[in-house]
Order: C-alpha cells, then sequence, then structure tokens
C-alpha cells in the first residue's frame, strides 16, 4: 500500500490546485481586462467625433473664433493661430496618459488618453494631410465615403465668416448635395468670392 500510495504523487496538491486556478483567474481577468480596454479605447475614439463636432460648431465657431479665424483665411506660413487647438487638445490625452502609464492609476486612464491619442492621428492625417495638403501628398480619394466627407470639410471651408458655416464634423458629414443646398438657402451668406474662373458652390 505504502507504494501506491507513493506511486499517486502525480495527483495534484491542494496547494497546486489552488495555484492553478489563481493562474486561470489571472489570465481571464488578463483578457477581459484587454477587451474592456480594448471597447474603451474604440468608444473614446468614436466620442472624440461628437466632442470635435461640438467643439468645432460651438467653440472655434463661437468665442474661440479669434484662434479658428485663421484657418478660414489663406496661410502666409506654415503655422496658423488655429494651430494652438491642436496643443490644447492634446492635453487631455497627455494627462490620462501619465496618470495611467507613469502614475499606474487606473488603467481605463491608458485607453482613454490613446483613444484620444488615436483621434487625434487620425485627425491630422485627414484634415491636414489630405484635405489642406499642409503636407505634400499625392492621394487622391477614390471611396465615396472619402469624397464625401473631404468635400463637406471643402465647402465648410467656403465660407470664410464666424457664421453661416456648414458641416462641422470631420468624419461624419452630411451629403455635399445636402451641404450646397444649405449654403443656397442661406444665401451664400460669408462664403468668399471665387477665384477667376472657379466656382466654389456649382449651381
Amino acid at each position: 500500500m505504502r507504494g501506491l500510495k507513493h506511486t499517486r504523487g502525480y495527483e495534484s496538491t491542494p496547494s497546486q490546485l489552488r495555484t492553478l486556478a489563481i493562474g486561470r483567474a489571472a489570465r481571464y481577468i488578463a483578457c477581459m481586462s484587454l477587451i474592456s480596454g480594448l471597447l474603451l479605447f474604440l468608444a473614446t475614439v468614436a466620442g472624440m467625433e461628437l466632442f470635435a463636432y461640438a467643439a468645432h460648431r460651438w467653440v472655434m465657431h463661437g468665442f474661440g473664433w479669434f484662434l479658428h479665424e485663421s484657418h478660414h483665411r489663406p496661410r502666409t506660413g506654415n503655422w496658423e493661430l488655429n494651430d494652438w487647438y491642436a496643443v490644447i487638445f492634446a492635453l487631455p490625452s497627455i494627462t490620462m496618459l501619465v496618470f495611467g502609464v507613469q502614475l499606474g492609476w487606473w488603467q481605463g486612464f491608458t485607453w482613454i488618453g490613446a483613444g484620444i491619442a488615436a483621434y487625434g492621428a487620425i485627425y491630422f492625417g485627414f484634415h491636414d494631410i489630405i484635405v489642406h495638403r499642409r503636407i505634400p501628398t499625392r492621394y487622391l480619394p477614390k471611396s465615396a465615403y472619402m469624397k464625401r466627407i473631404i468635400q463637406a470639410h471643402r465647402l465648410h471651408h467656403v465660407v470664410e465668416t464666424k457664421d453661416g458655416s456648414v458641416s462641422f464634423g470631420f468624419l461624419v458629414a452630411p451629403k455635399p448635395e445636402d451641404l450646397k443646398a444649405e449654403l443656397k438657402r442661406r444665401k451664400r451668406a460669408g462664403v468668399r468670392a471665387p477665384v477667376g474662373q472657379t466656382t466654389l458652390i456649382p449651381d
């Protein structure tokens, strides 16, 4: 019997079972933490489009027009006063990442900060490179979606005044036909004069 009991040493002891259970629980928690983190990241990116719309419409075209006005005028150099908004809106992302990564606070801060940064990168690529060509690119939109949001933002810029603009979103935009109709309904108030034979809002 002694020999038989000795051969049963292959069985897991209660301590080993507890360790195994803890390991499995830790892996499950880590997996769930990753999934919830990614969901929080994606929710932040989506939420930033709503925030950008509100900030563009009621801040930049509101009390913050003194900075944003430069963006509705021909640029005379590499920079414009409106670029300060990039600095201002980067601060929450930096703060969240410091809280989550550097200080080790709630992990959600890291995912939120990364989401804000990701939206900022998307915004920079679309707005500053593709639309305004602040960095030379040969990119030509081919998809209906890209053509739509690019044209919508260009229609936003045909108005050079604080009031009267259309399409304040960036990654989500109304149909260009609807925007043109709205500008015509407003009797093209604030629309800058066309240069030469160029018509900014075709009939």
